[in-house]
């Protein structure tokens, strides 16, 4: 395990590295920052999901001269998605040293691009033909340029970017350094990275290593109003010793774990508007026991050791699977088996399919269970509790008063009424959560950024979540209230 205060990078971007929740350094990221530090070229041979952003992103960011007015290093990414994503990155990482960085592609109004670029950013990510275009206006000029990165190359070569992108490459000083990132290596990026590249160092980093064997994958498909009541039943029928819910905004984490906490539920919040304190706080009775559902943003996601997790759940779907992967990779580890269930609305299919394209690995559907179903998996938890009791602790001091109970009562019926006592019953508390904008409508990874267009959904609406009509209110308990393990459960559960 690498850390990241371990590789040579400066003060000001340990500190972004923190605030952003990194820890410990990706294959990639511990073989790739260290070379790039020391301005070598680089091909990295990787797939989306080993975080690679961060691999070149991190060295960059530390070379750039702030008090440079001028821009230093262009990153060329095949889609203006890829190139909002990789700038809202580089502007975390960039953080505290107050790098500047703008994101610049087709589809956006020029004349805004242009504005923004007469205010002198260090760093440009942009597609290769909105770049090109700025380069004819004369508005982008690349003279003081340092540093170039081709990020998903064999991507850019299938949309073909290639002349495109040698065109931009010619304009740049001979004097730089180039990183070229893409998942595999077709001849014609090997002949473009021998003519712009010298003498390049090689990391691969394997697709095996995105995803382990032992996280099992499911999705639920549902509408959003419904997704916490599903939500809060898989917790029931589940009981996870150790879970985190991803939200895909800092409003979204606020809500869940206020709703969570609302029914019953010990969770807390997590994202980047806390301070290092309060994260710090969370995360560490997350890790001591103290809270059982940590409800995070992508933020704590990336580069935590947070062991013991045995369930995650995507309550928001991420837009990229490099951020799927991260989420997931949260639990399943040191050898023990984990499980990732992930919601999706109908518009969101695309995305599921990108993401099990990406990981090599089919998700399983899941139906999502019933009320009833909740309470029959509560009621197995505590018999199962029940049972271990039995098994495990010397009764002789409660015999007396249990012959009491069954000489006023039958059986049955003080059985009945402990199974009562200790059953976390499905709650039905009415919640108010936000309606989070869903994500645009995705087309083929190949498509043209002149073509795509986001989705026109304006929606901030709000709903209520209340499966039920005879809300009652519910008894107090722990996450933990069954001790159950989710192993407990054949695999022909539909729910798990």
């Amino acid at each position: 395990m690498v850390k990241f205060q371990d590789l040579g990078i400066s003060s000001e971007t340990m500190k972004a590295l923190k605030r952003m929740g990194f820890e410990e350094a990706t294959p990639i990221q511990a073989e790739t920052i260290p070379l790039s530090l020391q301005n070598k070229d680089l091909i990295g041979q990787a797939q989306t999901g080993t975080g690679k952003t961060a691999a070149f992103g991190v060295p960059l960011v530390d070379k750039i001269d702030i008090n440079n007015e001028v821009v230093q290093g262009i990153i060329i990414a095949p889609t203006r998605e890829l190139a909002i994503q990789v700038s809202e990155e580089l502007y975390k990482i960039g953080y505290g040293r107050r790098t500047r960085v703008l994101s610049i592609f087709g589809g956006q109004d020029i004349n805004r691009q242009i504005r923004a670029l007469k205010k002198n950013p260090h760093i440009i990510v942009g597609t290769p033909g909105r770049i090109l275009d700025h380069i004819n206006r004369k508005t982008l000029r690349l003279d003081n340029v340092s540093t170039v990165i081709l990020d998903e190359a064999d991507e850019m070569l299938n949309m073909g970017f290639i002349d495109d992108i040698e065109t931009i490459l010619s304009k740049i000083p001979e004097e730089r350094q180039t990183l070229l990132f893409s998942a595999t290596m077709p001849p014609q990026i090997r002949r473009m990275a021998e003519r712009f590249m010298k003498e390049p160092q090689v990391v691969k980093v394997k697709a095996k290593e995105m995803t382990t064997p032992l996280i099992e994958q499911f999705y639920v498909e549902t509408q959003e109003k419904t997704k916490f009541d599903i939500l809060t039943r898989l917790l029931d029928i589940q009981s996870p010793e150790l879970a985190i819910i991803f939200g895909r905004t800092k409003r979204r984490v606020d809500e869940l774990s206020e709703a969570l906490n609302l029914r019953g539920y010990t969770a807390e919040g997590i994202h980047g508007d806390l301070s290092q304190a309060k994260r710090m706080s969370v995360l560490r009775k997350f890790k001591e026991g103290a809270i059982d559902v940590l409800v995070a943003t992508d933020v704590a996601a990336r580069g935590l050791d947070i062991s013991g997790v045995t369930h995650v759940y995507n309550f928001d779907i991420p837009q990229d699977p490099e951020s799927y992967v991260h989420r997931i990779g949260r639990t399943g580890r040191a050898g023990k088996e984990g499980m990732a269930i992930t919601f999706i609305t109908y518009r969101e299919r695309s995305y599921l399919q990108v993401v099990e394209k990406v990981t090599n690995k089919k998700m399983e559907k899941l139906i999502p269970p019933t009320v009833d179903q909740a309470l029959e998996g509560q009621q197995k938890a505590v018999m199962e509790k029940i049972m271990q009791t039995i098994d495990e602790n010397n009764l002789d001091s409660y015999k007396s008063a249990a012959d009491e109970l069954l000489g006023q009562k039958d059986a049955s019926t003080v059985v009945a009424a402990i199974l009562k006592m200790m059953t976390k019953e499905p709650d039905t508390t009415p919640v108010r959560l936000t309606e989070e904008k869903p994500l645009p409508q995705r087309r083929d990874r190949k498509f043209n950024e002149r073509n795509n267009s986001g989705g026109s959904y304006k929606g901030k609406k709000s709903y209520n979540s209340n499966s039920s009509s005879n809300s009652r209110q519910r008894q107090g308990y722990s996450n933990k209230r069954s001790g159950q393990s989710s192993s407990s459960y054949s695999k022909s559960n539909s729910y798990r």
